[in-house]
């Protein structure tokens, strides 16, 4: 009896400590960056060239490319890096140049030079043929889909703040049943962390972006070699360019941006998958600890309550003892506990409420996917994105330090 009520009581104190590291993730993603509103008026609104690098995105090219030359900014040009693909992106794209003359198609062969990640060096590419005059570069991703103030209301808030890169958090498109399962989770365990106002601190070495929406200062991504020189492999080229950025004393804006821009990042379980075990290791700071942590943790305190209630609930209908009702209500309260925590997050990503009770599964796939990744970058099977096969994914880990 004693061993049992002792262990509740350390498995409920867990759980509450993690539940309230969670508990201000919500207000932070409402108010990150953005605190008051900024005034376009006195500004003048420089050149930029936005650069989206593309490969096989033939369901989503037209809808981001259309959304972004129909910005109500004063002066830009659009440049499309097609990767490779082998798909109708390369026909898409050159109807819509034939009728905009401000985008630009810059196609590479399918080959990779050595040394390089598929998505910085295309992104290098487009950022050579890019106009002298463009003072920031836009990078972003072929899913997305831009509000038409989204590029001035960006550029503002970089000119106001002075910073050299800026970064959104955007909206996420939720259309299956696992998309509002799993994508949830795995905002939230990013966002621990790198919590915003650590990321918006100037003295804080804590730094990430979102490669969706990253604006650059021409100067500042120049100063730190572009995506040509120490991040030219990195499988996390929006994270580690924030590193590079504020290591070299750069400023940066993590701002919400979820009125700004929204991206559909995947469609269904499998495309998750492999989506975050690209990243998901090399994403994680000091992950050789923190992976096995994260999933001894999320196992324990995640998913383990949810089965101890069931087992509380027939233990108590078959005896009734005392024993049964207490652990009965340790597991009631364990539970609510970790479906409140949930569902107060998934209200800030627009998710409806019956996705909170989905917190375990979530949980499993999501330690599944960790696991996955663990193993393929440090045993040299290395992980595939886009047709590419990286099999040095963990040394990127370390590109800036």
């Amino acid at each position: 009896m004693g061993q049992r009520k002792w262990w509740l009581e350390i498995q409920t104190v867990g759980l509450v400590g993690l539940i309230g590291s969670t508990w201000r993730l919500p207000g932070m993603i409402k108010n990150m960056g953005r605190t008051q509103p900024v005034s376009e008026a006195a500004l003048a609104l420089p050149p930029v060239t936005i650069i989206v690098p593309a490969r096989n995105e033939a369901r989503n090219i037209e809808r981001c490319a259309r959304s972004l030359l129909a910005q109500d900014y004063p002066d830009f040009e659009l440049i499309v890096v097609d990767d490779g693909s082998t798909d109708a992106t390369p026909a898409i794209l050159s109807e819509i140049a034939a009728q905009d003359a401000r985008l630009k198609i810059v196609r590479l062969e399918e080959a990779l030079p050595p040394g390089w990640a598929g998505k910085p060096h295309a992104m290098q590419q487009g950022y050579k043929v890019a106009r002298t005059e463009s003072r920031y570069f836009l990078f972003s991703d072929a899913d997305t889909f831009h509000f038409p103030q989204a590029l001035r209301v960006a550029v503002t808030a970089a000119v106001e703040g002075k910073a050299d890169l800026l970064s959104a958090l955007t909206g996420l498109e939720l259309l299956s049943f696992w998309e509002n399962v799993l994508m949830p989770l795995a905002i939230m365990g990013i966002m621990l962390q790198y919590p915003p106002d650590k990321v918006n601190e100037p003295g804080s070495k804590v730094a990430i972006a979102n490669g969706q929406f990253l604006l650059l200062r021409r100067e500042a991504f120049e100063q730190v070699g572009g995506y040509g020189g120490k991040l030219k492999g990195s499988l996390l080229d929006d994270r580690d360019m924030a590193l590079a950025i504020k290591a070299a004393g750069g400023r940066m804006l993590f701002i919400n941006g979820q009125d700004l821009v929204k991206v559909r990042m995947y469609t269904g379980l499998g495309d998750i998958w492999q989506g975050f075990r690209k990243n998901a290791f090399v994403g994680s700071r000091a992950p050789f600890v923190t992976v096995p942590f994260f999933v001894v943790t999320a196992l324990w305190l995640g998913v383990f309550p949810f089965v101890q209630l069931a087992y509380a609930l027939l233990s108590w209908s078959l005896s009734g003892g005392k024993s049964s009702k207490r652990l009965l209500g340790f597991s009631l309260f364990q539970v609510g506990l970790s479906v409140v925590g949930r569902r107060r997050f998934d209200r800030q990503l627009g998710v409806p409420a019956v996705y909170a009770w989905t917190l375990p599964l979530s949980t499993l796939i999501f330690m599944g996917i960790l696991i996955d990744s663990m193993v393929r970058s440090l045993t040299g099977q290395g992980v595939s994105w886009k047709g590419r096969n990286y099999a040095d994914a963990a040394k990127t880990q370390q590109l800036i330090k």
